[in-house]
C-alpha cells in the first residue's frame, strides 16, 4: 500500500512539474515518431517508470541510477553498476537531447528510443528482467494499469512501457549553454577563451567534421584509435561480425561534457584533458581508424582555450524539473 501511495503520488508531482517541461518542449523544433506524440501525462508516466527500481529484477536498479539527473543524466563512473553488484560492459552516455538522435546505443545501430529502451532492462548486467515477467508485475500496480488505460486505452505492456519512457527521455533538453545564447546574438554570453576555443575547434582543428553543430555529434559510428588492439569490446563488429567495424563506437554528442566524466565509451578517459592529450598524439593507429583522428599539436594556452569552449556547451537549466531527485 505505501507503495501504491507513494507512485500515486510521483505520477501526481511529475504532472504538475512536466506541465511547465511539455510547454518549453513546445518552443523547440523537436521530433517525434508519430506513433507517440508527447503529451504531459504520458511524459509523467514515463518519468515514474525511469525512477522505478522494481523495473530491475532484483529491484535495486533504475534507470535514473543509470542516468543521473545532476550528472547530465550519466553516472560519473567508468561503466555503470547492474543487478546484483555487477558491472556493465560501457560507460552511461547521457540522455539529454535525445530526441534528436539519429541512431541509439554505442553501436549506433537502433533507430529509436523505443527500441532503445528493453534492451537495458532485458541486460542480464543491467536491468536483468524478462519482459514476460516484468509487465504483469507492472500491470498490478493500480496506478501504472489506470495511467495505461488513461493514455493509451489498453492494459499496461510492453507498448505502453517503451512509449512512456521513450517520450520522457524526449522531453530532456539541454538547448541554452552560453554557446547558444552567444549564436542566438548574445555576444557576452562566451568569454574570450571560450571564442578562441571555437575557432581551433571550428577551423584550425577540424572537430566540427564529427561534431558538428548544434548537437556536436554525426550520431556515426567511427574508430577514434583509442586502442591499438581492442579487447572484449570490440564496438559495432559485435551487431555485424564485420571485421571492418572493429573499434567503431558512435560518436557522442559533446553537450554538457564538462558534466559527463569519465569518458569514451569504457570510461578510460578521467577528464577532458587527458582526451585532448589522445586527439594531440593522434590514437594508437588500429585498422579502421577515422581518417579524421590526425596528430596536432597545441600550446599550454590553445589546450585552455579548447577545454574553455567545451566548457561553454554546459546548460543545466533542465534541473529544475529534478530538484527532488
Amino acid at each position: 500500500m505505501k507503495n501504491h501511495l507513494f507512485f500515486g503520488l510521483l505520477l501526481g508531482l511529475g504532472c504538475f512539474v512536466l506541465s511547465c517541461e511539455t510547454q518549453e518542449m513546445a518552443n523547440h523544433d523537436y521530433p517525434y515518431p508519430m506513433d507517440n506524440p508527447p503529451e504531459t501525462s504520458k511524459i509523467s508516466l514515463g518519468k515514474s517508470l525511469f525512477f522505478d527500481k522494481r523495473l530491475s529484477a532484483d529491484g535495486s536498479i533504475a534507470c535514473a541510477d543509470c542516468h543521473l539527473p545532476q550528472y547530465a543524466f550519466t553516472d560519473r563512473k567508468k561503466v555503470s553498476s547492474g543487478i546484483f553488484g555487477q558491472k556493465t560492459e560501457r560507460n552511461a552516455p547521457s540522455i539529454l537531447n535525445s530526441a534528436f538522435l539519429q541512431t541509439v546505443m554505442f553501436d549506433a545501430h537502433l533507430k529509436s528510443l523505443e527500441m532503445q529502451v528493453i534492451v537495458p532492462i532485458q541486460e542480464p548486467t543491467e536491468m536483468g528482467h524478462n519482459m514476460k515477467t516484468l509487465i504483469p508485475l507492472l500491470r498490478e500496480i493500480p496506478e501504472y494499469q489506470a495511467a495505461a488505460q488513461k493514455i493509451f486505452n489498453r492494459d499496461f505492456d510492453a507498448w505502453v512501457l517503451t512509449r512512456s519512457i521513450a517520450a520522457f527521455e524526449r522531453s530532456l533538453l539541454s538547448l541554452n549553454s552560453p554557446y547558444d545564447l552567444y549564436m542566438k546574438g548574445q555576444k557576452n554570453a562566451m568569454g574570450k577563451d571560450a571564442l578562441a576555443g571555437k575557432a581551433l575547434f571550428d577551423n584550425t582543428l577540424n572537430c566540427k567534421s564529427c561534431h558538428p553543430a548544434p548537437y556536436f555529434t554525426t550520431f556515426k559510428a567511427e574508430n577514434n584509435g583509442l586502442y591499438a588492439v581492442y579487447g572484449k569490446d570490440k564496438g559495432r563488429f559485435r551487431i555485424d561480425l564485420d571485421s571492418s567495424e572493429i573499434g567503431f563506437f558512435k560518436i557522442p554528442s559533446l553537450r554538457n561534457i564538462a558534466l559527463t566524466y569519465p569518458y569514451m565509451h569504457d570510461g578510460s578517459l578521467n577528464s577532458l584533458t587527458d582526451v585532448l592529450k589522445h586527439y594531440m598524439e593522434g590514437g594508437k593507429h588500429p585498422k579502421g581508424q577515422s581518417t579524421h583522428v590526425k596528430s596536432f599539436s597545441l600550446s599550454i594556452t590553445e589546450q585552455k582555450q579548447i577545454i574553455a569552449f567545451l566548457n561553454a556547451l554546459t546548460d543545466t537549466s533542465y534541473l529544475k524539473n529534478f530538484k527532488s531527485k
